[in-house]
């Protein structure tokens, strides 16, 4: 994970240069968190390009912008491609490269290609920033389902600021959105604004995919990303949190420990024994289940514990990092906050996560009320389009704030084209072939006999959930202490965008507010009622869902084995 910060567009005429290089540098120093290893800027009279490094792929030489010798295009890059070598082996020209790393053939194939061409190549996560200087134009680009954050903005004086994270522009921009996933920017198309290049068969409007179910299809699209993702030149680690999905991509990794993907599996990994980390309060349910899984696998396993005051005095600092106020993601991301600053005391800089299956194969416990398998296909490519906007944000933030990098094995783009073009009636939960319906029954038989099966079918917990029931409930206390009735009473006077229905909505505004005092700020952050981490859409497949909006799957009280008689 890295941090960039960009000043485009500048007219030399109305702006000092001079003046701008040094904000750039103050703005990347308030992201130096996602790369603490290294600094690096380029500069002219039109263009300002800051990197914040943490270094994963060639530690010694990939530090940035990279600077194409022959062309003089520059690049700065937060991400990771991993098809790298193969973009390499296909170019069709001779190129000076200068580094080993991942990033730098994304010059060469600008030099190349058209964008959406090139861009439609790649597999990866990412956000970059390519200045040519020779054309005076420029490139912005953002993975397909927005892994990595990006975003824009624009000052008084039109000069165009381009940033990993929000905080970096807050204050020094007059309008500040988030790039969207899946699209590009290319400056002397400007007037076209942002253009998608990502264009998935299955989430187009009224598409219903219809294929059938291969068990061992499915298994070997996901061990090739997995596979894929373990591209890495430090010590990594695997996020188990007792769930089915994180215990899957950790029992895929642990087969492949032994020797380097970047060196085609021919030669002996550098860190060949893997660790893998569980969070949670004491006793929570996670925790046994994840250690089990750790066991299977073999894996050097580290259980973190914390407190729920340990929890409510790291709330501000988690809103800062990950710039919202949304209620699931706060939950879920303070326990992953505190565990990835232990993590990162033992020298891990990548970690493996099962972000995304949920999305795919309606994981959530609100699925079992779909009523048919279009409404489950639609709920879910939203749910995908949104990720951006919670899961991916979570994982990315929460690591990235002690200098971590997350990486989502489901989220591969090769392994999206397989998953969702199953027939989603087969992803209803009700119509799985057992006794009992289970969500996500594809993704388990597919990956029957890998982890014990008490995990394998175990029922879906979410992260917030499954850190211990007492930590939402300890929130809902916390709220309840710190924000008085009367002040719920004047929220739509005191919050008027966006306005907070309860006191723990309320509670969490308010810190946000003290980090970003911007209205724009405001504007990138979702809100919508939620059932168990539905969108609002779904609200509609139960009437007992609109009575109730709370995003544990608790509030699913009918499925969910304890629904909220848990303490």
């Amino acid at each position: 994970m890295c941090g960039l910060v960009t000043i485009l567009n500048i007219d030399p005429t109305r702006s000092n240069s001079g003046e701008l290089r040094k904000l750039a540098l103050s703005m990347a120093k308030k992201i130096r968190h996602r790369g603490p290893d290294w600094s690096g800027i380029y500069s002219d009279a039109r263009a300002i390009l800051a990197h914040e490094r943490l270094s994963i792929v060639d530690v010694e030489h990939g530090a940035q912008p990279l600077v194409d010798t022959l062309k003089g295009s520059v690049l700065a890059v937060n991400g990771e491609i991993y098809n790298h070598k193969d973009l390499r082996r296909g170019l069709k020209h001779e190129h000076d490269f200068q580094t080993a790393s991942d990033c730098e053939v994304i010059l060469y194939l600008y030099d190349e290609l058209p964008p959406k061409e090139f861009l439609n190549r790649m597999n990866g996560i990412f956000g970059f920033v390519l200045y040519d200087p020779k054309r005076e134009t420029f490139l912005i680009a953002r993975d397909p389902i927005g892994v990595i954050p990006l975003y824009v903005g624009w000052d008084r004086q039109d000069n165009l600021f381009v940033a990993s994270e929000m905080k970096a522009l807050v204050g020094h921009c007059e309008r500040i959105r988030e790039v969207p996933p899946g699209h590009y920017y290319l400056g002397h198309e400007a007037d076209k604004g942002f253009q998608r290049y990502y264009e998935s068969k299955w989430a187009e409007p009224g598409f219903y995919p219809n294929e059938p179910y291969d068990p061992a299809k499915l298994r070997k699209a996901l061990e090739d990303a997995v596979h894929r993702q373990l591209m890495c030149d430090v010590p990594y680690g695997v996020l188990i949190s007792g769930g089915v999905d994180s215990s899957i991509v950790a029992s895929i990794a642990a087969r492949f420990r032994q020797t380097r993907v970047e060196e085609d599996d021919k030669s002996p990994a550098w860190w060949p024994q893997i660790h893998s980390f569980a969070v949670g309060l004491e006793g929570a349910p996670d925790l046994a289940p994840a250690r089990k899984v750790a066991d299977h696998i073999g894996a050097i396993h580290h259980e973190i514990h914390f407190t729920v005051q340990e929890g409510l005095d790291a709330l501000s600092d988690v809103i800062y990092h990950l710039e919202t106020f949304d209620i699931t993601s706060i939950r879920a991301s303070t326990p992953m906050y505190l565990m990835m600053r232990k993590i990162r005391a033992m020298g891990i800089k990548m970690i493996l996560s099962g972000e995304g299956a949920d999305e795919i194969f309606g994981g959530y416990l609100y699925f079992h009320k779909a009523p048919d398998g279009h409404a489950l296909h639609d709920e879910t490519v939203q749910k995908l389009q949104k990720l951006h906007l919670y899961d991916c944000l979570r994982a990315n933030k929460s690591s990235a704030a002690w200098g971590v990098e997350a990486r989502v094995p489901f989220l591969d783009r090769e392994f999206l084209d397989v998953a969702m073009m199953l027939d989603p009636e087969l992803k209803i939960p009700r119509n799985a072939k057992r006794e009992k319906p289970i969500e996500k029954y594809l993704l388990r038989n597919a990956f029957d006999g890998t982890i014990p099966d008490e995990i394998l079918w175990r029922q879906k917990e979410q992260f917030s959930d499954g850190v211990g029931y007492a930590w939402i409930n300890g929130l809902k206390a916390h709220a309840e202490h710190e924000i008085s009735d009367s002040m719920m009473r004047g929220a739509h006077e005191r919050f008027p965008v966006k306005t907070p229905d309860t006191k723990e909505a309320y509670l969490y505004r308010q810190m946000f507010e003290h980090h970003f005092p911007s209205a724009t700020a405001v504007n990138c952050v979702p809100w919508e009622k939620s059932i168990a981490c539905s969108t609002a859409t779904a609200l509609l497949w139960d009437e007992a869902f609109q009575k109730m909006a709370d995003p544990s799957g608790r509030a699913v009280m009918d499925v969910h084995e304890t629904g909220y008689t848990a303490e």
